[in-house]
């Protein structure tokens, strides 16, 4: 195979973004793609798919999206308007291993120049042997995003299940037990402060960011997981109710308001992050599930012009119901299956990724034939 060294300006042609308003999005099933990503959707198309795009301004300065359908690029970032005949898989995996962020051209924002990108010198081959690179790499993302499929899929029969019990009150035996003030004769509502406690994390400063140790987790690692940005530290001056462990339950209290199993191994916990911890006979499943069904509720608690977040007081206001003994026991022996299976999930998609990142730039340069 036969790798020629050009530029990415001789690989393709690069456009910026279009300017789309929240308050001009219409419904539809167009992605709408921003600097990091899905920020959307759409009615309308600007671009045809397969398509690509670079992250051009902010944290994400750089980050590389591949879009197999049609799209609307955001002008928050740069879209392959021309592949130059070359294989939009291919591009999409090799910009990857470009150092794009490097290339900043702003001072006060971050700021991606596609002129500043053109003059990249990079070394690729013609489409034919493209493909075959794809292919290879392919292997490892569907099986990744099957996995995230099955993630999806289990944590829905989790939801769909809470909401039957629970919300809609139609659980086992339901025809013959009385409501009262809308819970059910037997049942309780109790504050979420009262079911579990909401340890904040530890205020982590730059100054205590090391190259080494443990992953702290901020909202980005909460989402994502554990990456490259990710700071870290020894985490000798935290406290041990603020080292995490796979299976730990985290909820997000500021800026963006969420929830979720922590399954990227040993980490500390960065403060806007609760560890919720049971203190009733409820398990972490349930609190999961019963947190992420009282968002809404949350969402109408939160203060903040800039940034929403909401006061230990909304842990008093928003409730949770509280179902006999064998209901709740029968629940959580469901839904605890359920997030066994998706801890399970999210390990093997880190090592899957680990495996495809060590791989893809030995591909991308040759390095490796096929």
């Amino acid at each position: 195979m036969s790798w020629a060294e050009k530029t990415i300006g001789d690989l393709v042609e690069l456009q910026r973004g279009h300017d789309l308003p929240d308050s001009a999005r219409k419904p539809g099933t167009v992605p709408v793609i921003g600097s990091a990503g899905l920020t959307g959707y759409h009615n309308v198309a600007k671009s045809k798919g397969p398509g690509v795009t670079l992250g051009r301004s902010g944290a994400s300065i750089g980050k590389v999206t591949y879009v197999p359908q049609d799209f609307w690029p955001h002008n928050a970032c740069l879209y392959v308007k021309n592949f130059k005949g070359n294989d939009p898989r291919f591009v999409a995996y090799l910009l990857r291993t470009v150092p794009l962020a490097q290339l900043n051209s702003g001072a006060a924002q971050p700021s991606l120049n596609r002129n500043f990108v053109y003059g990249v010198k990079i070394k690729f081959p013609k489409p034919t042997d493209q493909m075959k690179v794809v292919d290879v790499l392919d292997k490892y993302d569907d099986l990744i995003e099957n996995n995230k499929r099955r993630i999806e899929l289990l944590e829905d029969s989790a939801r769909q299940l809470y909401k039957e019990w629970f919300v809609r009150l139609r659980f086992p035996g339901h025809e013959h037990v009385k409501i009262i003030d809308g819970v059910p004769e037997g049942w309780q509502k109790k504050p979420f402060s009262s079911v579990a406690d909401f340890l904040n994390g530890f205020a982590f400063k730059p100054s205590h960011f090391e190259e080494d140790g443990l992953p702290i987790v901020k909202i980005p690692e909460l989402k994502d997981g554990v990456s490259e940005k990710t700071p870290r530290n020894s985490g000798v001056d935290v406290p041990t109710s603020l080292h995490l462990e796979d299976g730990d339950l985290l909820f997000s209290w500021s800026g963006t308001l969420a929830v979720n199993v922590w399954a990227s191994g040993p980490a500390l916990l960065n403060q806007h992050l609760f560890k919720v911890k049971s203190t009733a006979e409820l398990s972490r499943s349930f609190l999961l599930v019963a947190l992420r069904e009282a968002m809404p509720q949350f969402m109408n608690e939160t203060t903040g012009a800039t940034m929403k977040h909401i006061r230990r007081a909304a842990l008093d206001k928003v409730q949770v119901i509280f179902p006999r003994e064998h209901l709740l026991s029968e629940f959580e022996d469901f839904v605890t299956n359920c997030y066994e299976q998706v801890i399970y999930l999210y390990k093997q998609n880190i090592s899957l990724t680990q495996a495809r990142d060590i791989l893809l730039p030995k591909l991308m340069s040759g390095e490796i034939a096929v």
